[in-house]
């Protein structure tokens, strides 16, 4: 099947690399150390094997550039160049291989290099480099969620919606490791708890929430926010919360609140986390 590359940078400049004209995308080479730990005793034979973690992911890509003439073939190389900047910090990489289309952030870790060319076409190699070492599925929209006739509706499955105090909903996280989540509370609500009852962990907002306040969780490490209503709002979590990710597979979630509005929406997000291609 073919494959289709598409680099856009943070400042919005983007690179489609692919089966066509003018960037040929004609190699894929992705690897991913694995960083062991493990423990060694007085007179222990061998060694206690105590977990992993993976490493970045080096992604190099080697592309033809084809172009009309050498003058056509210059510009395009400058355009390849103005994208992959490494000055520009992070971009995202979204790569189809024609079954499943996903996206990773990473950054040029090489400026580009060019090698042979003639006057319509030049061979060029780009490095880069994943800090998280997973392909995130691309992002999903839910559908409208409502309540009716004193029951609840739901139009998709993915992502998981909950409305009404105490409501519990099956979560696949078709993924390949944990993925962290968002979670959306659109108020009236007091206190409101979200707890993936799979891992037995919670996160609460000890805070009551207005109407028309909108609360939204982020549980990614390293880039975790509480906001009401777009202000920081990290002061009101319960100490006791985790900002809990999903598990692979099925996932129990369940929403409580010390209100019993039925306008209470919740809405919790995810991406699924593949490694390798």
């Amino acid at each position: 099947m073919a494959k289709s590359m598409k680099f856009i940078n943070n400042s919005g400049a983007e690179i489609v690399l692919g089966n066509a004209a003018p960037y040929l995308l004609q190699k894929i080479d992705i690897k991913t150390g694995v960083e062991i730990s493990n423990s060694k005793g007085v007179k222990q034979d061998g060694r206690t094997y105590l977990g992993n973690t993976l490493e970045e992911m080096d992604i190099s890509l080697q592309i033809a550039v084809i172009g009309e003439g050498k003058e056509d073939i210059e510009n395009k190389k400058r355009l390849l160049q103005r994208a992959f900047n490494p000055k520009n910090d992070e971009g995202v990489l979204q790569y189809d291989n024609g079954i499943k289309a996903v996206e990773s952030k990473c950054i040029v870790n090489e400026l580009p290099y060019f090698a042979s060319q003639n006057i319509r076409m030049a061979r060029c190699l780009i490095s880069l480099t994943a800090h998280q070492p997973f392909w995130n599925e691309l992002f999903q929209e839910s559908e409208e969620m409502s309540y009716i006739m004193g029951g609840l509706r739901f139009n998709l499955a993915l992502p998981a919606a909950f409305s009404s105090r105490g409501f519990k909903r099956k979560a696949i996280n078709g993924g390949d490791v944990e993925t962290p989540v968002e979670i959306e509370f659109k108020g009236p609500a007091v206190n409101p708890t979200v707890t993936n009852v799979t891992t037995g962990e919670f996160i609460r907002v000890k805070r009551e929430l207005g109407e028309d306040d909108i609360l939204t969780i982020y549980t990614g490490f390293g880039e975790k926010y509480v906001n009401i209503n777009g202000e920081n709002a990290f002061s009101y979590i319960d100490l006791e919360s985790s900002f809990w990710q999903m598990e692979p597979g099925e996932n129990i979630l369940s929403y409580q609140s010390n209100n019993d509005s039925i306008k209470t929406r919740v809405k919790v997000k995810w991406k699924n986390r593949y490694i390798g291609e």
